[in-house]
């Protein structure tokens, strides 16, 4: 029975093994060996490819298709490509004999090269594969072994739909194109729309507020890469709660537990959904952003004609900067019509659940990562947070 349950790199490394096994000449085999050194996968584990073969002297390539498991998950089905080649390194001109191959050490990563092919992500200054560190340890710890000494080790990696598949992502925010990216941190897929992630986020909630440092004060982050912006852009790292896509639940939560003032932040595209009403945001389970953002358009006097193509759009983000292009003013207000309609939405929220004690501000950005629209109280909270970083850099 097929293994599931792993995220992105797990898969890709599984490739990238049996197509090195390909290029020493081993028979295929249907499953690969890897070690994933995470906890709850610990040991060598078998993971599943579909086919691997030679292409020629020195290249071979190999297919794995992901299995993130019984959860709802973007990569679910993708088919990883990965072709791989070798050389031989020859050593530094008067030190040994030509022949004589380099021996290499784990801590040296010159022996693997990595490249990105259709539909991978990258990094849009650099044009290089954009992976985590989790990633390319993965990889260099189940390759290494396997190549011989003196040997230099390319790997092209290939989504074949990974660029139409990076358009539901907001990973052009944080300045990757073209793709999918390896950003994995762990093996196990964490589950962004499952119980068990609601239960987490509950837990490092409770225990912020049990700090003596507390104050009431909260910023809710949807998502990791609005994580990794937030304090970029001023916010206080203390206070940076990461969400999943369970934003209702946390929010009654919040308030439950004593949370005074809380500042929503999160990717225009995604806190969208929330000025709908919609408070479980995973995209299997509610859209509705073109019929919100069309709604919230008309509400905002825009013609017909535009409402037309706001509905169209692909993308939310294409939507508003199709707008921006033909009328910046009327895209400014309507950014920040969807701001202030998600405090105001999520206000109404918290009192069906008899908490009205909690102000809840909006703060939305965008795919060039910066701050798209502020709510009127998002206003004022962003001002009172972002002077707070400014006193403690200050001490």
């Amino acid at each position: 029975m097929a293994i599931s349950g792993y995220t992105l790199p797990v898969w890709v490394a599984a490739a990238a093994r049996a197509a090195l096994a390909q290029l020493r000449g081993e028979p295929f085999q249907a499953e690969q060996l890897l070690l994933l050194e995470q906890e709850g996968a610990a040991g060598p584990q078998l993971v599943p490819v579909v086919a691997a073969a030679p292409l020629g002297e020195g290249r071979a390539l190999a297919v794995a298709r992901c299995d993130p498991g019984d959860g709802l998950d973007l990569t679910r089905g993708l088919v990883v490509w990965v072709e791989a080649s070798w050389r031989t390194l020859q050593p530094p001109a008067g030190t040994a004999s030509p022949e004589a191959p380099i021996q290499r050490s784990p801590d040296d990563p010159a022996w693997l090269e990595l490249q990105a092919g259709e539909g991978v992500g990258v990094h849009a200054a650099t044009r290089q594969l954009c992976l985590s560190v989790f990633a390319r340890r993965l990889l260099e710890h189940n390759l290494l072994p396997l190549l011989p000494a003196g040997r230099v080790l390319r790997l092209q990696v290939i989504f074949p739909v990974g660029r139409r598949l990076a358009e539901r992502t907001s990973n052009a925010a944080f300045g990757v194109v073209d793709g999918l990216a390896l950003i994995g941190t762990q093996a196990l897929v964490q589950r962004s729309a499952a119980p068990d992630q609601l239960a987490a986020a509950r837990s490092e909630l409770a225990r912020r507020v049990a700090t003596p440092e507390f104050s009431g004060d909260l910023v809710m982050v949807i998502g990791e890469n609005g994580l990794d912006l937030a304090p970029q852009l001023g916010l206080p790292p203390a206070l940076l709660l990461k969400a999943g896509n369970w934003l209702g639940p946390l929010l009654v939560a919040a308030a439950e537990q004593g949370v005074r003032r809380l500042l929503l932040f999160g990717y225009q595209g995604k806190l969208i959904k929330l000025a709908g009403g919609i408070f479980h945001t995973h995209h299997h389970l509610a859209d509705g952003r073109a019929e919100v953002l069309t709604a919230l358009a008309a509400l905002e006097g825009l013609p017909h004609a535009q409402l037309r193509r706001l509905h169209a759009a692909a993308t939310v983000e294409a939507a508003l900067a199709e707008l921006a292009a033909a009328d910046p003013g009327a895209a400014e207000r309507l950014r920040r019509r969807i701001a202030a309609e998600v405090e105001q939405r999520s206000t109404a929220y918290l009192a069906r659940y008899g908490q009205q004690a909690m102000a809840v501000g909006a703060a939305l950005f965008n795919r060039s990562r910066g701050l798209a629209a502020l709510g009127p109280l998002g206003s004022e909270l962003w001002g009172a947070f972002s002077a707070e970083t400014a006193f403690r850099a200050e001490i």
